[in-house]
């Protein structure tokens, strides 16, 4: 390795991309070619870097599996950030495997939390609780083992862990003081914020109140009878009954539980579990037998009685009923939780993320810009969406997490 491209390579290092430029800018050699592809990524040009690597990658040959494989991986984190989700994995499977052959185990081991980092975002937390249980984080630099922490941190909030994710956080606040790359440190300032923003109402006997993170992993340990309209299941304790395929279910459980203990009316029951229409008696039969599935499904955490209006709730052991809602209410909502990263999504990786298809994700987009939430900037497959004011509430509860429901 010659001195220019050392320094270019220790520029990059110390979060000055613009001073890597300087010292290879000029140059067409494959070394300098990557560097220059990095440095495009650090400046926010993710077209330019990733063309840059391609042709490093080929112009390193086949022979120079070592340097293709990091190109590899380079080229992954570029995706990764650019929230481009259908990047193959594959490819950066094997790349991992050459780096470990090859005793580059930093690179290994930093290639690696990226595919866990992917795994968080498309809400496949089981899968990434498992790699970040192989992982030995030891070889990664400061700022690679920076992003490890925050992976971890993301994780534990997203299973409402809040001890271990502010420990996480302490941890990857100590190694990003060792590096000076703004990125870092704002996406650290971002994760902390959802800590102690509002992340959840909680709504009982008809009255609201917000709740923290920590507030809503107590009352995941308490006693109470919880239906969850974030994941939309019912629980108590370790006993959750998932309702995300049953929307007419699950309208029925959130109307009576914010009621509870008093009764609900059939016309009401029928006006929020079939979108408004008014009650007749094809209705009220069909309330009958909704209802009936109802109880059979809560068989165990609760009873629900007929009263001489309509129904009731009642928890089994005289226990509360409480309904845990978004901080804010919006079909929406969960586009504007993917957004909150600070980073500029494409569709195609927010329909990923959400497990949505891409249309749908594409008309919640229009209708967000119309309102003046969102932005994007590019065409075509070039096209980027960004939230220009993150959102003043934490959006742990509003990503899905598609492996303990599913």
């Amino acid at each position: 390795m010659d001195s220019l491209i050392a320094a270019a390579a220790q520029a990059l290092a110390a979060g000055d991309p613009l001073g890597a430029l300087n010292r290879v800018a000029l140059r067409d050699d494959p070394p300098a070619l990557a560097l220059r592809g990095i440095a495009m990524a650090r400046l926010g040009d993710v077209v330019r870097a990733k063309a840059l690597l391609r042709q490093a990658a080929r112009a390193f040959g086949p022979k120079a599996t070592l340097a293709r494989a990091r190109c590899a991986v380079a080229e992954a984190e570029i995706a990764l950030a650019a929230r481009d989700l259908s990047w193959p994995t594959k490819e950066l499977a094997a790349a991992r495997e050459i780096l470990d052959q090859h005793g580059d185990r930093t690179n290994a081991a930093y290639a690696r939390s990226l595919e866990i980092r992917r795994m968080v975002l498309i809400g496949h937390l089981d899968d990434a609780e498992r790699g970040l249980a192989e992982l030995d984080p030891s070889p990664l630099l400061p700022a690679a083992r920076t992003i490890y922490e925050l992976i971890v941190a993301g994780l534990a909030l997203r299973r409402l862990q809040t001890k271990a994710a502010r420990s996480a956080l302490e941890r990857a606040a100590h190694t990003a003081r060792q590096t000076r790359i703004p990125e870092l440190h704002a996406e650290l300032e971002r994760v902390s914020l959802s800590l102690s923003a509002p992340a959840a109402r909680m709504i009982q006997r008809s009255e609201e109140r917000l709740l923290k993170l920590d507030d809503v992993e107590a009352l995941f340990r308490s006693d109470v009878m919880i239906v969850d309209a974030c994941r939309l299941a019912v629980r108590r304790g370790a006993r959750v009954v998932p309702l995300t395929r049953r929307p007419v279910l699950f309208a029925l459980a959130r109307r009576l539980a914010e009621r509870a203990p008093a009764d609900v009316s059939r016309a009401d029951l029928i006006a929020h579990a079939f979108r408004g229409k008014e009650a007749d008696e094809s209705h009220r039969a069909r309330l009958r037998v909704e209802i009936g599935r109802l109880r059979q499904l809560l068989r165990g955490l609760a009873d629900v009685g007929a009263t001489k209006d309509g129904f009731a709730l009642r928890p089994l052991q005289d226990r509360d009923a409480v309904v845990l809602a978004p901080p804010v209410e919006d079909e929406n909502a969960s586009v504007l939780a993917c957004l909150a990263d600070g980073e500029a999504w494409s569709s195609s990786g927010l329909a990923m993320a959400l497990g949505e298809s891409q249309r749908t994700v594409q008309r919640a987009l229009d209708a967000l810009a119309l309102a003046g939430k969102v932005q994007s900037f590019g065409r075509g497959r070039a096209q980027r969406w960004t939230c220009p004011v993150v959102p003043a509430f934490a959006t742990a509860l509003l990503l899905p997490a598609l492996s303990p429901l599913d």
